[in-house]
């Protein structure tokens, strides 16, 4: 297995009417951030899929926050998904499986991933919470995994069991999603290629 690997790196800049979007990602990172969306919960929740999941990563958004969050917290999330799909590139040699439970106080998330190139979400979270964390819309949380697994073709099943502060409840998943994240994509030393019958992924 070679040493020399090709830095994964990911960049995706998105304009349209209602944001302007620049999102860059090392998946061979320190978790590094520099993030700005204009939506301080939503921020905070990138700096919490970085840090642990040990990207760097870059995220400049501008959008149309005098209508409300939708179509900044969207097309971030959109735009990081693309990244994310271009800094993996052909997959070889990763792990492509991986699960984490993250426990946050009284509030437990549970994330399971594959890196199949086959977008598909399973979500489930409390059902009441409270609706908004500062200018954050709780209810964008499961949109925002939509939009990311849409754009990196992965699948994801993510649960929250239970839990009762909203913010725990939020932060938990993306910690959660962060660590198998880190997991599926490192490289484990026994795999040949593409870690798929089919030869790509």
């Amino acid at each position: 297995m070679t040493e020399d690997r090709r830095r994964r790196y990911g960049r995706v800049a998105r304009t349209t009417k209602e944001s302007s979007v620049l999102v860059e990602i090392d998946l061979d990172g320190t978790g590094i951030t520099d993030v700005d969306t204009g939506i301080g919960f939503y921020d905070h929740m990138l700096g919490q899929l970085a840090k642990h999941g040990l990207f760097d990563l870059l995220v400049k958004t501008t959008g149309d926050l005098h209508v409300d969050a939708h179509h900044t917290v969207e097309d971030t999330a959109l735009a990081l998904g693309g990244a994310f799909r271009e800094a993996l590139g052909d997959k070889s040699g990763i792990r492509r499986f991986a699960n984490a439970s993250v426990p946050l106080d009284e509030t437990l998330a549970e994330a399971v991933v594959d890196l199949s190139g086959r977008p598909y979400l399973v979500h489930e979270e409390p059902e009441r919470m409270a609706p908004m964390i500062g200018a954050y819309d709780t209810t964008l949380t499961r949109h925002i995994f939509e939009s990311f697994i849409a754009q990196a073709q992965i699948c994801l099943h993510l649960r929250v069991p239970y839990g009762r502060n909203a913010h725990h409840i939020v932060e938990a998943q993306f910690k959660a999603v962060a660590r198998a994240l880190r997991d599926a994509c490192a490289f484990d030393p026994r795999v040949t290629g593409v870690p798929s019958t089919k030869g790509t992924l």
